[in-house]
């Protein structure tokens, strides 16, 4: 099992052995060096690498905002391994997300996706591919607000389950059944961004990766590791009188 020093400059670890780490990362911080963020300076494979003291190989990527569980390989092997099983959808993952209105109890976004510019794909390619999120509604709330043109407004607190991987995949296709992703700048919605970042001081994406399965590239062992949302998102839970956990 491997150790590191603990400071504050280090990422929580999650899960580690001699051939992968599952680390937790906070909102705000990019995976690797990006053509379009170029005033970072800090990323999670910088980070690692130098709490770990050893060359760590990215497997999957979270987008700059979103937090959670975000796993890496400690050698090529393990590397191409992983990057497979997440390219065969054969690694579950598991998100929270708060969005705008109160969606249907559960349900499946079936939505094809064109690939899209981020900061970590300066360009785009134009074909839409197949994109499927699962869902499930986990807590609501109405807050005494109008925002739109009702006087009230409802969020909601989901589940969210892609099969793959898509840039973007959940913020997308939320937005694309009307409840984008509180926080979310690109394609949320800024009124009730604003009215989040004034009522509860939060400034980020509200979107989490609570919880990665998958087979261990080298044993085939059933690997389950788990994280909460962060403490700015757990913290708004609680403000918003949804239960803990």
């Amino acid at each position: 099992m491997l150790r590191s020093s603990v400071d504050a400059r280090n990422l929580p670890i999650l899960y580690a052995d001699d051939s992968i780490v599952v680390v937790d990362k906070p909102s705000g911080l990019l995976v690797h060096r990006s053509p379009i963020d170029r005033h970072e300076t800090r990323f999670a494979v910088q980070m690692l690498r130098d709490q770990l003291g050893r060359r760590v190989f990215p497997v999957h990527r979270l987008d700059k905002g979103t937090s959670g569980a975000l796993a890496f390989a400690l050698d090529r092997a393990a590397a191409r391994a992983m990057a497979e099983a997440f390219a065969g959808r054969e690694i579950a993952k598991t998100y929270l997300a708060v969005v705008r209105g109160w969606p249907e109890p559960s349900g499946t976004i079936d939505h094809p996706l064109v690939a899209v510019r981020d900061e970590y794909a300066p360009t785009a390619e134009s074909a839409a591919r197949p994109a499927s999120t699962r869902y499930r509604r986990l807590a609501t709330v109405e807050l005494p607000h109008r925002v739109d043109r009702y006087p009230t407004s409802r969020y909601a607190l989901v589940e969210l389950d892609p099969e793959g991987g898509r840039r973007h995949q959940l913020r997308r296709h939320l937005a694309h059944i009307s409840h984008p992703i509180i926080g979310d700048s690109t394609y949320g919605k800024g009124r009730h961004n604003r009215l989040f970042a004034e009522l509860f001081g939060v400034h980020r994406l509200l979107l989490a990766c609570t919880r990665l399965e998958f087979a261990h590239p080298v044993t085939g062992r059933r690997i389950a590791v788990a994280t909460g949302p962060g403490e700015e998102f757990e913290r708004l839970a609680g403000r918003l009188g949804w239960p803990p956990g």
